[in-house]
């Protein structure tokens, strides 16, 4: 059988190409009407009263990020728990931002924080945690609340991996005061580039309206209490009432993810049906076993860790399965107390790695798609049982 197993698979239609068309027609490019009415309506989907889009999901995290700092709700020198597992822009906005991160270990089941070990981790700095949802599963929010509010901490969500999640029927993105998304091409919804913050605080929403724009007041509501808006316009062209950087969409981003957001419940669920063919299918091979799902996990992809620590083993499938078409990747960025940049940031570690270690040295995954995939899944399988 010769299949390719791509990371992931393009996703557009007719209705794609022709918001571009339209996009183009119209010869405004720049962040506009398209651009709100996606906010509008990704905030709706998620049951938030606001979504600010920006021009990636590492942008929607900066831009988050500062907004907290920049508005006060914290403060240059302030420690953040993070998870020693995750993508590379959710640990770089704190550092760019002066915030302090102490690394908590992950578990090597569910890949998310471990909770058992967040207790330990608090020190005096500590004042938030930028919980992350590994790879589509969302973490236990009920233990993850009930922890932030017996300390006062602030709850922030890297929801970047995945979109559409739940836990117990509340979208993930939506626990923290804020949570962020991306519409990367090989994301659950593609935009080629961008991403959104959803918020329910409305003061966080102003500052991101700001920031995202060099930190002008043109974007903001007239009767923000961010700043009292001139009535001759000329003195607002060019008023600027924090710092701020260009984040800012384009209006093709905008008309693409309105209509992808019109497709995300049909791509869930097909994600989902190849995540119970993948389960059944390749859980039969004990070498290995897979994460655990938190709720109801929207399957950005399916890691797979060995249950015998073997790194040589874990570089001999890899090499295995790219020589055959099949894609691979590490599980994130792995334990990101090994990767170079680590000594360039003000960052702790609380104790052991020891669950961050084991995937970084013993796991990899593969893709999941939008479309049936039991022919890909099939034919993982046949290579996987080529290696001894």
């Amino acid at each position: 059988m010769d299949i390719r197993y791509p990371l992931s698979n393009d996703t557009w239609g007719k209705e794609e190409l022709d918001a571009l068309e339209s996009v183009i027609s119209s010869g405004q490019f720049t962040m506009g009407k398209q651009v709100a009415a996606a906010e509008q309506a990704v905030a709706a989907y998620f049951g938030s009263r606001y979504a600010v889009m920006s021009s990636s999901g590492s942008a929607a995290n900066l831009l988050a990020v500062a907004s907290m700092v920049y508005s006060g709700k914290l403060a240059r020198g302030d420690e953040i728990l993070v998870p020693a597992v995750s993508w590379s822009t959710t640990y770089f906005p704190l550092e760019q931002m002066g915030l302090k991160m102490r690394l908590v270990d992950i578990d090597p089941e569910t890949l998310n924080m471990d909770l058992s070990k967040i207790d330990d981790a608090v020190t005096e700095q500590t004042k938030a945690v930028f919980a992350v949802n590994l790879l589509g599963n969302p973490n236990d929010f009920n233990r993850m609340l009930a922890f932030c509010h017996e300390h006062g901490f602030l709850l922030m969500e890297d929801n970047c991996e995945s979109m559409g999640a739940e836990f117990e029927k509340k979208k993930a993105g939506t626990f923290g005061i804020f949570g962020t998304l991306s519409t990367f091409y090989s994301h659950h919804l593609c935009t080629m580039e961008g991403g959104f913050t959803l918020t329910d605080d409305e003061e966080l929403y102003h500052y991101m309206l700001s920031v995202r724009a060099h930190g002008w007041t043109r974007n903001l509501p007239d009767h923000s209490s961010l700043h009292i808006k001139n009535r001759d316009p000329f003195y607002e062209s060019f008023c600027f009432v924090t710092p701020g950087f260009n984040l800012r969409p384009l209006e093709i981003e905008g008309a693409l993810g309105q209509e992808q957001l019109k497709k995300l419940d049909g791509f869930l669920q097909q994600r989902r049906e190849n995540a119970a063919y993948f389960k059944n299918k390749i859980g039969k091979d004990k070498r290995f076993y897979m994460q655990s799902e938190t709720g109801s996990s929207s399957w950005f992809g399916f890691a797979l860790v060995l249950r015998e620590a073997d790194t040589a083993q874990r570089d001999r499938f890899v090499a295995h399965l790219r020589a055959r078409g099949i894609e691979t990747r590490p599980i994130v960025a792995g334990n990101f107390a090994r990767q170079p940049v680590f000594r360039r940031l003000n960052a702790t570690v609380a104790g052991r790695l020891d669950g961050a270690d084991y995937i970084h040295h013993n796991g990899f995954f593969v893709g999941n798609h939008s479309m049936d995939m039991r022919n890909r899944i099939d034919y993982l399988w046949e290579v996987l049982q080529e290696i001894s």
